[in-house]
C-alpha cells in the first residue's frame, strides 16, 4: 500500500476562534522554573494538539511574545490560553480555588506511576512539571494532592520536560472516557 501525506489544506484543522470556542481537555499543565524556551514551545505546542485547557508559566520560566517559543510552538502560544505567575505557590493556590486536583509529574517516595493512573472524569487536573535541573520544587511537591511518575527502564533517571508533557497530556487525553470524546472531537 502507498501512503501520501495530507496536504495542511486537507487536514481540516480549526482556527484559532474555533479552537477557543471548542472543548477542552480538562487539564492545565504547569511549568515550575522550566529555562528553555524550546521546552516552553514544544508544551505550548503538544497542549494544542490535545486540546488542553490552559497553560500556566511560573517563575523563570518564559512567556510569550517570544521568537524562540515561538520557534517551537508554531503560533500555539496563540491559541492555547496561559497565565503567569511570579511564584509557583501562588499559581497552585489560584489553581486550588478553581477547583483543580494538582498533581506533581516527580520521581517521589509513594508516587503513582502513570500507568496505573486513572483520571476521574468528574475532575480537573493540573500537571505541574518542573525545571530541566531541579525538576519540582519541594514546597510545590509538598502541595500538591498526589506525584505522578512515568516509568523509566534504562540507566537515565529523566527526561526532558517537553517530551515528559507528552506523554502525560496523551494518557490523559486516552485515559478517561469523557477526556476521550474530546480528544476525538
Amino acid at each position: 500500500m502507498n501512503y501520501r501525506k495530507l496536504k495542511i489544506t486537507e487536514m481540516g484543522r480549526m482556527s484559532v476562534q474555533e479552537f477557543h470556542e471548542a472543548e477542552k481537555l480538562p487539564l492545565v499543565v504547569v511549568l515550575d522554573g522550566v529555562r528553555s524556551l524550546y521546552n516552553v514551545g514544544s508544551v505550548f505546542r503538544t497542549s494544542d494538539a490535545f486540546r488542553v485547557a490552559g497553560v500556566v508559566l511560573c517563575g523563570i520560566t518564559a512567556t510569550p511574545p517570544n521568537a524562540e517559543i515561538h520557534k517551537t510552538a508554531l503560533g500555539a502560544e496563540d491559541s492555547v490560553v496561559w497565565k503567569y505567575f511570579k511564584d509557583t505557590m501562588e499559581a497552585v493556590a489560584w489553581l486550588r480555588d478553581e477547583g483543580y486536583t494538582l498533581l506533581a509529574i516527580e520521581q517521589c517516595e509513594g508516587s503513582t506511576m502513570l500507568n496505573d493512573f486513572h483520571p476521574d472524569s468528574h475532575l480537573k487536573y493540573a500537571v505541574i512539571l518542573g525545571n530541566e535541573v531541579k525538576g519540582v520544587q519541594q514546597q510545590v511537591v509538598d502541595a500538591c494532592d498526589g506525584c505522578l511518575e512515568i516509568p523509566q527502564y534504562g540507566i537515565k533517571h529523566s527526561m526532558n520536560v517537553s517530551v515528559t508533557a507528552g506523554i502525560v497530556i496523551y494518557h490523559f487525553c486516552i485515559r478517561n472516557d469523557n477526556v476521550q470524546k474530546g480528544c476525538n472531537s
